[in-house]
């Protein structure tokens, strides 16, 4: 039997997306383990993978990662396990200032179940989702792997911080190997609709106000899908001990060029709302990647405006009701 992979998350939007690259790559069995929650509209999720099932085969098993029964369903439907992908997580950083025991329980006893899963069924390899929201409010950038002032700032970030942790354990106890990817702001096609530039074309599209929270000068180290799969589908392929690798573009955008950016693809002005900054989002993110094109070959390609027209070309495409404004 071919060795499985299994992608926790599978139906979200970097889940989904690593699954057609892999299924592109020639990669099989695949495994979605995804429980398709009410974070954002679950038919969005359902959407994704139909249309990664639309490349190839990928077998979907519905159940939570906090469900070790759920886990083992997905194990037995990968066979012999070449990797576990886990994606899966509650994201987002102002929702977990308002329940931190939720992020506490899904994120790292959701990943204590697969890291024990990935033990139990003798996985080759564990590539870990992680976020550069563990960097907190860190002063030395670009921020490197080898920076020791971890400061989270917020519930989700603390819990993700944990959950590097105890994939740590399970390689110094068990020998796996393990990559941990640090992501910098996922943007493109399938986007969360919670995410900023997703929510800010949809607004500016239905000709709403943004919601811009401080004096817009925080900035992100915004990172296209295409780059981000790529370092994922690499890690996927590498046997590497344990490893914490940064996957970035190496380059930051203030709020508020992201929203002139958005201005000029749509040929339209935003009407900004200010409102005061909210508790838990850090002040800047920038990433040094250096460590992932030496471990990965990994090289971000891809230019931020360019990366905006892409999304924006896919969100007409995806949503065509909300395309009809000025600019389209």
């Amino acid at each position: 039997m071919a060795s499985g992979i299994i992608v926790t998350g599978g139906a979200g939007f970097i889940g989904s997306t690593l699954l057609e690259a892999l299924l592109r790559a020639g990669r099989a069995p695949l495994v979605c383990l995804d429980n398709f929650n009410d974070y954002y509209d679950p038919a969005v999720k359902r959407r994704n993978i139909r249309d990664a099932q639309s490349v190839g085969a990928v077998t979907v098993v519905e159940g939570d990662i906090c469900d070790p029964a759920a886990c083992d369903r997905a194990a037995d439907a990968a066979g012999d396990l070449d990797c576990i992908v886990h994606l899966a997580a509650r994201a987002g950083v102002r929702p977990s200032v308002d329940d931190p025991p939720l992020y506490a329980r899904v994120n790292n006893v959701g990943t204590a179940n697969m890291l024990e899963l990935a033990r139990r069924r003798k996985a080759r390899r564990f590539v870990l989702a992680s976020t550069s929201s563990v960097y907190g409010n860190c002063p030395n950038v670009p921020f490197s792997e080898d920076e020791v002032l971890l400061r989270p700032i917020s519930p989700y970030a603390a819990s993700k911080l944990g959950c590097e942790l105890m994939a740590h354990t399970y390689h110094h106890l068990f020998d796996l190997s393990v990559i941990c990817l640090r992501f910098f702001t996922a943007y493109g096609p399938r986007q969360r609709p919670d995410m900023a530039i997703h929510r800010f074309v949809r607004l500016m599209l239905a000709g709403e106000e943004l919601p811009v929270f401080g004096d817009g000068e925080t900035s992100r180290d915004y990172t296209y899908i295409d780059d981000i799969v790529a370092g994922v589908a690499a890690a996927v392929d590498a046997t590497a001990g344990f490893e914490i690798v940064n996957l970035g573009n190496s380059s930051t955008v203030t709020l508020n060029d992201m929203v002139a950016t958005i201005e000029r693809v749509l040929g339209m002005e935003a009407r900004v709302n200010r409102l005061p900054k909210r508790p838990g989002d850090v002040e800047h993110t920038w990433a040094d990647v250096s460590k992932a094109r030496r471990l990965l070959g990994y090289e971000p390609a891809t230019d931020f405006e360019a990366g905006v027209r892409a999304f924006v070309d896919w969100f007409r495409a995806r949503f065509p009701d909300a395309a009809g404004s000025p600019g389209s």
